[in-house]
């Protein structure tokens, strides 16, 4: 799905909109809170090495408030432990609400924050220049994978930044759910899924974890026409400015079936409820 469509990451403002509204009508961060709380405790126990200090890196950290959850699961495991944290976001404006959760967040005295306003690529750019050595030991790319060119190119260099104990997680959309039928059907834009990751990580015999987030979308306004919530979730969906606007009536038809096929969505109570389900990767160094 190309030109003459536009990706909906090229309007800001739009974009920040539709994600605002998704976050909203998806239970992501509710899975996303209950894997924190209930599993990444373990995986945190492993890091570290019985180092004064970790290395911890977000990358598209949005803001910020699953890094603070994680910072806090890792305070609990590793009481005793300061953490120096590169915060990796190029929106400004998020990068403005990161910083202001931080100022309102008590009891943060233990984590150094450097901000980096950067894309993951202008970012390693900027670590192979300053030739900077040091290793970390937990990295996360939350959701982010489907804004960057090449997607096993952007894991294959911060895994190199791991530390001998280190842990890369590493969350998207499941090729399993809703979303990766949508994706493979009609190649939006952010078309990659945690199934074409594990083929990269198969190929090259990289050990990981996979951990499946049950996960949905109320999407019932987007069959809804001319109807403004329906449309930025239309347009987030499928990663294009004003879809529903521009598409072809042929294509979007093809679109709303398929959302509202037993295969990526059920009906609950009169609502239209699409599979988000979501799969976390932690890929070892």
């Amino acid at each position: 799905m190309t030109a003459p469509f536009r990706a909906l990451v090229e309007d800001t403002s739009r974009y920040l909109k539709s994600f605002e509204l998704f976050l909203d009508r998806s239970s992501q961060h509710q899975c996303m809170q209950s894997f924190i709380h209930n599993t990444l405790p373990d995986i945190l126990g492993s890091i570290g090495g019985g180092r004064p200090v970790f290395n911890v890196m977000g990358v598209g950290s949005g803001a910020g408030e699953i890094d603070l959850e994680m910072l806090a699961q890792l305070h609990m495991k590793h009481p005793q432990v300061k953490v120096d944290n590169e915060v990796v976001e190029p929106s400004t404006d998020m990068l403005h609400k990161y910083k202001g959760l931080v100022s309102k967040t008590p009891n943060l005295d233990y984590i150094n924050f450097t901000w980096n306003k950067m894309t993951a690529l202008e970012f390693e750019k900027h670590w192979q220049v300053e030739n900077l050595g040091e290793k970390m030991d937990f990295i996360h790319l939350i959701q982010m994978l489907y804004y960057v060119k090449d997607p096993e190119a952007t894991v294959s260099f911060f895994r190199s930044l791991l530390d001998e104990d280190g842990k890369l997680l590493i969350s998207l959309v499941s090729g399993e759910g809703g979303w990766g039928k949508l994706l493979r059907t009609y190649r939006a834009t952010h078309s990659v899924t945690t199934g074409d990751i594990k083929t990269f990580l198969d190929t090259k015999d990289i050990p990981y974890s996979k951990y499946v987030l049950q996960s949905h979308i109320d999407i019932t306004e987007c069959f809804t026409e001319g109807d403004e919530v329906g449309e930025l979730l239309l347009d987030f969906l499928i990663d294009v400015i004003e879809f529903s606007k521009n598409a072809p009536e042929d294509l979007k038809k093809g679109v709303l079936d398929l959302l509202r096929h037993p295969d990526c969505s059920n009906v609950v109570d009169g609502r239209i409820m699409f599979n988000n389900n979501l799969e976390v990767l932690v890929v070892e160094p």
